[in-house]
């Protein structure tokens, strides 16, 4: 059965008999039986189908923002071009060319084939559409699955942001897929990937004991699974160090060093801790709840995450946004603005959305529940630096905006501080959804440190810092650096993510570039059979990736 996309294509191409007997003139042909369907104008609007100016020697499936077929997308990675000669042998039968398009019909005769080729040359020249430069495609650079490569450096600018709506919004939820045979994660050269364990279900993030135990949270089981080594390469110890929790994500141990007496978990509405000791492989007894409730709402955003400041002394959980911009919660909060803000934060939103999208911090037994930093939307991943002491958060902006907006970001959260949601983002610029609703903020909104392609979705991440003595230890280069797990997008017509992407860092502080380490999951525009969810460094000085996705601890290791 043809789809909607197939009917339509198929329309604008079928040609009548009387039509390819009279051969017309490529425009008279393409205005009569393509442009129902595509454009050749400058701006690379795309309809039923992509945009065709510039498309003489352009890479196949080359439209960023166009959602092609599994079979012309996969004929693009692999190299295949758009010259007169390729166009000719796809216009007649385009099925038998890339078996799979969406594109059926075909152009039969030649005489039509060679004036429609021939008017598209003429569809050439500067673009209107905006380029690397310019606000809509800064972000497309780093953008397409296609293009991701370990090594490849990126740097998304805040001047450089795409205009609200530049793109229509998307629903491009991945299909898992079995791995393929022999599939493997591709690194850069010098180093090596191989299993750390499988068959671990939805396992979300990791983290790592004093003694090299790696506990993992499994939201889906209600769980915290342990991991042991005894040689380093593989784990040979699988055990449920805890179970019957409520969407376990978050986990940190205290106090820091080499003896901590608890571990902590955060459930989705509340805050509990094991006694721990090291060497552990279950938990002793029941859980002690240190923080009843989180959040009198449930809504969209289920992960909580934990971290201790440096001096072990406040509790900080990241509590993401109930929805994706707050638009029911209504213009004013329910008591005086400076009253409502001196209670709970600048910026703080109310409604469904109290004490949401924000950093709250405790008191070690959980009491003293405070503000710690407003706006944002959905703070996943969360630590603090081990030198410096500055909170990180890698956050999940909103939705429905266009493919390019809004950037995800990494950045250092200050206390006190706020980061634009639901009223604003990346700084001053305004939501649109929700105009002239808070224009006192506008000037108090704070800039990330390090924006990430939109709908990327940053979850966890971790400072490389190797081990003292750790055999496998990283180059020095990479010391200080943040490594960063990109889940992936549901909703950008062209997939972005699934990779694991390295931070840039200059004494403590993001440079606002990040680097592509660990890709290859993404098969197609519809097909993955990975998802980095977090990453940990091993005791070894190993990294350690999550893919929740495929159920799996990858390894990443220096080759020697």
């Amino acid at each position: 059965m043809k789809t909607a996309i197939q009917t339509a294509i198929a329309a604008c191409l079928a040609l009548s008999a009387t039509a390819i007997a009279a051969a017309p003139a490529g425009q008279t042909y393409f205005d009569q039986n393509c442009a129902s369907c595509h454009t050749v104008d400058p701006a690379l609007t795309s309809r039923a189908g992509p945009g065709l100016f510039n498309v003489i020697n352009r890479k196949a499936a080359g439209v960023p923002n166009f959602n092609y077929s599994d079979a012309l997308a996969k004929a693009g990675a692999g190299g295949k071009t758009w010259t007169r000669e390729e166009l000719d042998v796809f216009l007649r039968d385009p099925s038998k060319d890339v078996p799979g398009t969406a594109m059926p019909i075909g152009v039969a005769d030649a005489k039509a084939r060679a004036a429609l080729i021939d008017y598209l040359a003429t569809r050439t020249g500067k673009s209107t559409a905006p380029t690397a430069n310019s606000a809509t495609n800064a972000a497309l650079d780093a953008a397409a699955w296609t293009m991701d490569k370990p090594g490849d450096l990126h740097h998304i600018k805040a001047a450089d942001l795409a205009a609200p709506f530049a793109s229509e919004s998307a629903g491009n939820g991945p299909k898992l897929a079995p791995r393929p045979d022999g599939a493997m994660p591709a690194v850069p050269k010098g180093f090596k990937v191989g299993i750390y364990a499988d068959n671990l279900g939805k396992p979300r993030l990791p983290l790592r004991a004093p003694n090299g135990d790696i506990f993992l949270s499994d939201a889906a089981k209600g769980q915290i699974t342990l991991l042991r080594s005894r040689g380093g390469d593989k784990a040979d110890t699988t055990t449920v160090f805890a179970t019957g929790l409520a969407r376990p994500y978050g986990m940190a141990l205290w106090p820091a060093g080499a003896n901590p007496k608890y571990l902590y978990v955060a459930n989705v509405d509340a805050v509990v801790r094991f006694p721990y000791s090291v060497g552990d492989l279950k938990a002793k007894g029941e859980p002690e709840v240190i923080v009843d409730h989180i959040s009198e709402t449930s809504g969209n955003h289920v992960t909580r995450t934990l971290a201790f400041s440096k001096d072990g002394k406040t509790m900080l959980l990241s509590v993401g946004s109930a929805t994706n911009i707050g638009a029911k919660i209504g213009a004013t909060p329910p008591q005086p603005l400076a009253q409502w803000e001196a209670k709970y934060g600048v910026g703080a939103a109310w409604g469904e959305e109290l004490e949401r999208a924000s950093v709250l911090a405790f008191d070690i037994d959980g009491r003293n529940r405070r503000p710690y930093a407003n706006g944002l939307r959905n703070c996943v991943g969360m630590l603090v630096h081990p030198s410096t002491g500055d909170l990180f958060c890698s956050v999940n902006e909103r939705d429905e905006l266009g493919d390019n907006l809004v950037p995800d970001y990494l950045t250092r959260v200050r206390k006190g501080g706020f980061y634009g949601w639901p009223w604003y983002y990346i700084g001053a610029n305004e939501e649109p959804r929700l105009k002239g609703i808070r224009p006192d903020l506008k000037n108090k909104v704070i800039v990330p440190d390090t924006l990430i392609q939109s709908h990327s979705a940053p979850l966890g991440m971790v400072v490389y810092q190797a081990p003292k003595g750790a055999k496998n230890a990283f180059p020095k280069a990479y010391e200080g650096d943040i490594f960063l797990a990109l889940h992936g997008s549901w909703n950008r017509a062209t997939r972005t993510g699934y990779k694991v992407v390295r931070v840039m860092m200059k004494g403590g502080v993001p440079t606002g570039q990040y680097q592509d380490f660990m890709t290859g999951m993404v098969l197609s525009d519809r097909d993955v059979w990975g998802r980095p969810a977090a990453v940990e460094v091993a005791l070894d000085g190993a990294l350690l990736v999550v893919d929740d996705g495929g159920g799996i601890v990858w390894r990443i290791t220096p080759q020697k």
